[in-house]
């Protein structure tokens, strides 16, 4: 970069106080940053060596930002640091009567632990095991239990006016598969349709088998589906489906998630062959319950690479709501939050960063804060842990996996490729970074960067070149 171009990017952050022979920033983000226009008064970075020596960047690094779902981080290292990483969730089955040759003459109750991820593989095994202890009719109801978590109701199209997102679903210390739908496509050409396909089954839903095939471009094919989702019952298609956008699966969150799971249990008990007399309904699990079968999650380690990986926001408030559940007994958003702030002070000490505002602890908040400076502190705790390997697994690795192997696409970050591990986050007005990287010296670093601004999605490519340039650091 010439000299007048340095001065022109200077010129850019005068609100820094920066000259051209003291530029703060480094070149290739400064120059990111000018073309988003985005300030450097909404941008908070730092770049920490994992070995305690000064930090090698820092800037407006004790600034309260939103970091959307980097701040998952904050959650998944507290559960790691307090559970460990072999805890799991128990979905535990009781029979509330007796069991006699096969029949359950009472009901089949269904108490959640707050498993993140029961998902319909799991939850169909789950029903095969239960035949395998026996019971193969209820004569009564099936009972599911989810009281383990205390949870405000929950309207799926605040927060962004997208109800139909699954990453807008509300935890449930009974959640079942999300409560997400997910649709297949898969164009027929001799019939000149496409087939639709629908999982997990839901008792008393139908959808159309089939939807005309066009062959119109495929930029918008779910618009052009007309899709009618206004009844829980049954889901509609009005316009066509393109042939040149080949198989297409369209995630989306159920219309009705109050009826949700009980649709889930009846569909899956018929479907393992048994035999329902009564309904299925919410309720409590009776003190004279008699346990029949206890179904583990898959471990925390697991977990919380799902929760970094894809920035899984339900999952990520399941683990947090069990942190108050395995304290108090029953987990709720305001016991979480003070359960954490008791461990952060633990943790960091009164001297240490100021302690993240936390909200329902996956980052889908206008709310949350927190500061590079206590995310990087927190980067560099979590390496020093007997389960470092754990935590650092659970990012995904620069252009490979997860929410980071975009990275590879926009080119922006070769050298950082393979090189670092990293969680992103992403909101209107929202785009972050924080993780580990690798320097071509061997060194390694904890590096955050937090942009707050109208045209945050646009400075993505500074965040990228902030990586990168921690790479280079010989």
């Amino acid at each position: 970069m010439s000299f007048l171009s340095r001065c022109a990017l200077a010129l850019f952050t005068l609100v820094l106080g920066t000259a051209c022979g003291a530029q703060t920033l480094p070149p290739e983000v400064a120059g990111a940053l000018a073309r988003a226009r985005v300030p450097p008064d909404a941008v908070s970075l730092l770049v920490l060596p994992l070995d305690g020596a000064p930090a090698r960047l820092s800037h407006r690094a004790q600034a309260p930002m939103n970091p959307a779902s980097v701040m998952k981080l904050v959650t998944t290292f507290a559960a790691l640091d307090q559970l460990g990483p072999d805890f799991t969730w128990k979905t535990r089955f009781y029979i509330d009567g007796t069991l006699d040759d096969g029949v359950v003459n009472g009901n089949l109750v269904i108490r959640g632990g707050g498993d993140p991820k029961w998902v319909i593989e799991r939850i169909t095994a789950d029903f095969q095991a239960l035949r395998e202890r026996g019971v193969r009719e209820v004569r009564g109801d099936i009972v599911l239990d989810a009281s383990i978590f205390d949870v405000p109701a929950h309207d799926p199209g605040a927060f962004d006016g997208e109800p139909m997102r699954p990453y807008n679903s509300a935890p449930s210390g009974l959640l079942v598969n999300f409560k997400s739908v997910l649709l297949g496509f898969v164009p027929d050409p001799a019939s000149h349709t496409a087939r639709v396909t629908s999982e997990p089954p839901l008792a008393g839903l139908t959808v159309d088998a089939s939807v005309p095939l066009s062959s119109d471009d495929c930029a918008g094919w779910r618009g052009a589906l007309q899709a009618d989702f206004s009844s829980p019952d049954r889901i509609r298609f009005g316009g066509s489906y393109s042939v040149r956008c080949g198989e297409q699966i369209w995630p989306l969150a159920y219309a009705d998630p109050a009826s949700y799971a009980r649709r889930v249990m009846a569909a899956v008990f018929a479907a393992s062959g048994g035999v329902l007399d009564g309904q299925v309904r919410l309720g409590a699990t009776p003190p004279t319950a008699r346990l029949i079968l206890e179904a583990p999650s898959l471990p925390l380690s697991s977990i919380i690479a799902d929760v970094n990986k894809f920035s899984n926001n339900v999952m990520a408030q399941q683990v947090f709501l069990t942190l108050s559940a395995q304290q108090r007994g029953q987990g709720s958003f305001a016991a979480s939050r003070e359960v954490v702030m008791h461990w952060w002070r633990q943790t960091f000490g009164v001297r240490g960063p100021r302690a993240p505002v936390l909200d329902n602890g996956s980052g889908l908040s206008r709310e949350g804060r927190i500061s590079a400076l206590a995310l990087a502190q927190l980067l560099r705790t979590a390496a020093q842990r007997p389960t470092a390997d754990v935590f650092e697994q659970s990012l995904s690795l620069a252009g490979v996996d997860g929410t980071v192997a975009s990275m590879r696409e926009r080119g922006i970050a070769p050298d950082a490729l393979g090189n670092a591990r990293l969680k992103t986050g992403t909101l209107r007005d929202v785009a972050a970074v924080a993780g580990y990287a690798t320097g071509r010296s061997g060194r390694r670093y904890a590096l955050v960067g937090l942009i707050n601004h109208p045209n945050a999605p646009a400075a993505r490519p500074a965040l990228d070149a902030l990586v990168e340039w921690t790479v280079k650091d010989q």
